[in-house]
């Protein structure tokens, strides 16, 4: 909503002397101002040069020799300061700030592929202060007698000027601990998967065992090739989710916390048929249809399901896999190894991140390291699908429910 005011100046004679024998004559005028409709003040955007003050016309009540005035200022967008900012800035400071997790999160999955210490960076807070003044001046000095003629001074001024801060904090101690070092919580994972995530995809990502079947490893601490038994369960819970027979329940009984897995059989053939595989593959009490979930590589009882995760450091060294690393730095070792993929299925990697001498010109995200450019192909939607869930697993490994996510105070004046 644009709107205008407009300043009207009307010049009046207030005396008028004409005294014998002489050729004086002396006039005074009194200026006045008043506001048609309300000032809009817009920082210097899109369109825009300042802020204007149309002047209407200027009257005079009585015969003067005068020279009618008429001084027009125009604003193209005229917007109010505080309310016109909030989308510009709430989707830009949202765009840069997922825009740099990506690259950073990136980088650090490129430097543990070459065995560098990943460091951590996050924006608590951004406050951004506007202020914005305006100053207008208008003088007249009329002496139509007078040999240097008529005065008419006109004046507008203005500031705008934009003061942004922004908190960083290192991810450290405790912190670091919780978000990265720590296992991510089984039923996270199993909440994640009722929540609409694909089964296998977030299994073969974020769990090294379920029940004593483990997982492929493509990172060079733990390379394991794959266990046949893992891709079907995996497979099976995907398909069991999507028919809407997966689901966790949560009990608290004091201090005390409890997970579930469901199965809900009933539902078609097919549905109850890879429930029941389930079940065989783990080694579960086949008469029940809930069974407890309990963080470690094997159960202790028949109707537990024990989940051995990875923590966010961990999904990240398995993402290293993905690095295309030079032949040159393999060659001289500056680089770690992965698992082949030959002859073994699983061992695809769950990220493909190229490398280059230059910065690709369509990439979902890219960073400069080693002299080199890393970057995800943003048509690779399997890769952008791993670092959606990347992201969300991150927020998700602190206790205590979701981590607060960055302030953002605008102040306008």
């Amino acid at each position: 909503m644009k709107q205008r005011f407009a300043m009207i100046v009307s010049l009046t004679p207030a005396l008028s002397q004409r005294a014998r024998g002489t050729r004086k004559r002396f006039a005074l005028f009194h200026v006045k101002q008043q506001l048609l409709s309300q000032f809009y003040a817009h920082p210097f955007g899109e369109g825009a040069t300042g802020w204007c003050v149309p002047i209407s016309k200027v009257t005079m009540k009585k015969p003067i020799q005068f020279t009618s005035i008429l001084i027009a200022l125009l604003l193209a967008g005229c917007q109010t300061l505080g309310t016109g900012s909030v989308t510009r800035d709430r989707m830009g400071y949202a765009a840069a700030i997922g825009e740099s997790w990506k690259e950073q999160m990136l980088l650090n999955i490129v430097k543990l592929r070459y065995l560098d210490t990943p460091v951590y960076l996050d924006v608590s807070s951004v406050i951004s202060s506007y202020s914005l003044a305006s100053d207008v001046g208008i003088a007249a000095n009329v002496f139509p007698r007078a040999t240097e003629g008529n005065n008419l001074g006109l004046s507008a001024t203005g500031r705008y000027s934009e003061s942004p801060t922004i908190s960083y904090i290192p991810l450290t101690g405790d912190r670091l601990v919780k978000s990265m070092l720590r296992p991510i919580p089984p039923e996270t994972v199993f909440a994640t998967i009722g929540g609409g995530g694909r089964a296998d995809f977030i299994l073969r990502a974020v769990v090294q065992a379920i029940n004593g079947i483990y997982n492929v490893s493509t990172s060079p601490s733990r390379a394991r090739r794959n266990d046949p038994r893992f891709i079907r369960v995996a497979e099976a819970l995907r398909r069991i989710e999507e028919a809407g027979a997966l689901g966790v329940r949560i009990e608290t009984h004091g201090e005390q916390t409890l997970s579930f897995v469901l199965f809900r059989r009933a539902v078609d053939e097919d549905t109850d048929a890879d429930i029941a595989l389930v079940k065989e593959l783990l080694g579960l009490d086949t008469k029940l249809d809930s069974y407890r979930l309990v963080f470690g590589a094997a159960r202790s009882h028949p109707d537990e399901i024990a989940v051995l995760t990875r923590s966010m450091q961990g999904v990240m060294g398995e993402l290293a896999g993905g690095v295309e690393v030079p032949e040159q730095d393999m060659r001289e070792g500056r680089a770690t190894s992965r698992l082949s993929a030959d002859d073994n299925a699983g061992a695809e990697p769950l990220m493909r991140i190229s490398s280059g001498g230059e910065r690709p010109a369509d990439a979902y995200a890219a960073v400069s390291y080693r002299n080199r450019w890393f970057w995800i192909d943003d048509r690779d939607l399997s890769s952008k699908r791993t670092f959606r869930f990347l992201m969300m697993f991150a927020s998700l490994a602190e206790s205590g429910g979701l981590p607060q996510m960055p302030i953002l105070t605008i102040p306008a004046r």
